[in-house]
């Protein structure tokens, strides 16, 4: 089976950048697969992409050298499974706040007799060769995400669970839940504790991080903390701040 360079880079301590799209392109899909991130997500959730769409990009991102994965619509076994069917070498699950939750996503991402995926990779062969079924309960991420007071509480439980590969933390989200606004890691407040609490679990736990930020600098301060896997922005505002970025730029020259 094609090896999943994700975890290589994890076992040797790499710092990794995932590239998130919302927006349902395959054109784009390919493009940034060509970025240098070392892997992309499309995100199903909250991204305006439903999985006839995901299908095509998680094909032009199968064209680069970034590996594939996927932000699941939620906790739901047989929208897991068809998205690892489709191809995606990694699920990222939304919501998920007890050990409980994390281990039926687990199986869900695990064939038999570790798990209950079932049997029909499709497309997930033709990408991950013919002894996927032998090898893809190894390569294949499962990465639940943390965005909850409740997950924060039950941490150190879900971090236990069996075939967590990482854990991966929703900032936004998770300071709604703790009575903040979106945007409040960026503060000195219960959202900031909260992520450097999950971090240092994380740690002690043995298990990798990740975690969405705002920009490039916020990522690069977060892998300095010792996350093993950072966005730095879904392509949606990165590219609308290219725009705004390029408007003030030819207004600016155009005055002098």
């Amino acid at each position: 089976m094609r090896e999943n360079r994700l975890k290589r880079l994890l076992a040797d301590g790499g710092a990794i950048t995932n590239a998130w799209l919302s927006i349902p392109s395959s054109y784009l899909a390919e493009g940034a697969g060509h970025q240098g991130f070392d892997s992309v997500t499309v995100d199903l959730q909250h991204g305006m992409i439903g999985f006839e769409t995901a299908v095509t990009m998680l094909q032009a991102i199968s064209a680069t050298p970034a590996v594939p994965l996927v932000r699941a619509p939620s906790n739901d076994a047989e929208a897991i499974m068809h998205l690892l069917d489709a191809g995606a070498y990694g699920v990222i699950c939304p919501m998920i706040s007890t050990p409980d939750q994390a281990a039926r996503f687990v199986a869900a991402c695990r064939y038999p007799p570790v798990g209950n995926r079932s049997f029909g990779p499709a497309r997930g062969k033709l990408y991950g060769g013919p002894d996927y079924f032998d090898a893809a309960n190894e390569e294949i991420l499962a990465v639940p995400m943390i965005e909850t007071a409740e997950a924060l509480e039950n941490i150190d439980a879900i971090l236990a669970v069996p075939g967590v590969d990482m854990i991966y933390v929703g900032p936004n989200d998770l300071a709604l839940d703790l009575g903040e606004r979106p945007g409040a890691e960026l503060d000195t407040g219960a959202t900031t504790n909260a992520i450097a609490h999950i971090l240092s679990r994380a740690k002690a736990a043995d298990v990798a991080t990740g975690i969405f930020c705002g920009g490039a600098a916020l990522a690069k301060k977060r892998l300095s903390e010792g996350f093993d896997l950072v966005t730095p922005g879904n392509d949606f505002n990165l590219l609308m701040n290219a725009m705004s970025e390029a408007v003030a730029a030819s207004t600016e020259r155009s005055s002098t």
